[in-house]
């Protein structure tokens, strides 16, 4: 059980280092950071799908990247926690198709207000500012994540290696009760009673 705990660590350290990796090459081509990002590390937000472990990675490895954004303090701990809160909700989806959903809704709402209040302050202007940045977020995360999201889940789900790491959910009934179990490779693990 060790050597499991080990590789999932292992997984979720290189799913974070993908993703810093990846935002910080984008960004000398322009494509990380404001309102009109490809942000192709996003991709990866669909990672805790498969693997519930790589949250962690993904929060620090967003951490990572925004430590170069131009927005400053404000975009490493809104950015940051965007990317923590929309892989944590990944993780607890139940269908492929819509994983990717959390990361779109959740930085478009977030990091669109960020760009919003950095371009014009709680001013009048804010909202308009909000709803063009929450947009075009919206938009370009959605490209990132359907498209390359899903083909990288696809190919992932294919890959033999990560096949035995997959999260794997079931449930039973004992004494009244729904017990939520998990799959990882080869053993079953009781996570919770659910209720009556």
């Amino acid at each position: 059980m060790k050597n499991l705990t080990t590789r999932r660590l292992a997984v979720s350290g290189m799913i974070g280092a993908a993703y810093a990796v990846m935002a910080i090459f984008g960004s000398v081509f322009g494509l990380t950071f404001g309102p009109i990002q490809f942000r192709f590390s996003e991709a990866l937000c669909v990672t805790p799908f498969l693997f519930p472990e790589a949250v962690g990675g993904l929060f620090v490895g967003c951490l990572i990247a925004n430590l170069f954004s131009p927005y400053g303090l404000l975009d490493i701990i809104i950015g940051s926690l965007a990317t923590l809160i929309a892989a944590w909700l990944t993780s607890r989806c139940r269908s492929r198709y819509l994983a990717p959903l959390p990361p779109v809704i959740v930085n478009m709402v977030l990091v669109g207000g960020l760009l919003a209040f950095e371009q014009t302050g709680f001013t009048r202007a804010f909202m308009a500012a909000f709803w063009y940045n929450a947009c075009s977020l919206a938009v370009s995360e959605a490209v990132v994540c359907y498209v390359l999201g899903l083909l990288l889940l696809k190919a992932l789900e294919k890959t033999k290696y990560f096949k035995e790491l997959q999260k794997k959910i079931d449930f039973y009934r004992e004494d009244g009760k729904i017990i939520k179990l998990a799959y990882y490779g080869n053993a079953w693990a009781i996570l919770a009673p659910i209720g009556e």
